[in-house]
């Protein structure tokens, strides 16, 4: 299995910024893709930005231009550096990774973190 940490929400103003980490640990051998995903109260999760392990990404168009994704394959970790607050990216955001156990065969597997909370005041 595979368990992923969140770390860096927080209450923050509109305009603010504030940098989320996600580490992954467990028996993977591969990690293809890593994501964040948000979920603010009485709504669905949606999709925030992606990025493969090729460093291809992915954005929602509600944070282009405001939030960057990033990771560092050496140390299983996405980041997500979010500029530009508003009071409606509130919510729990939750990272995501689709990996795999073995380096040359099998399948994909998705597994989710607990969530960090993230306030934006107006």
């Amino acid at each position: 299995q595979v368990q992923l940490v969140e770390s860096g929400g927080g209450l923050v103003q509109a305009g603010g910024s504030l940098r989320l980490s996600c580490v992954a640990s467990g028996s993977m051998s591969v990690i293809n893709v890593m994501g964040w995903y948000r979920q603010a109260p009485g709504k669905q999760r949606e999709l925030v930005a992606t990025i493969e392990s090729s460093g291809d990404t992915n954005y929602a168009d509600f944070v282009k231009g405001r939030f960057t994704i990033s990771r560092d394959n050496a140390k299983n970790t996405v980041y997500l550096q979010m500029n530009s607050l508003k009071p409606e990216d509130t919510g729990v955001y939750y990272c995501e990774c689709t990996w795999r156990r073995y380096i040359f065969h099998g399948s994909y597997t998705d597994s989710w973190g607990q969530g960090t909370q993230v306030t934006v005041s107006s």
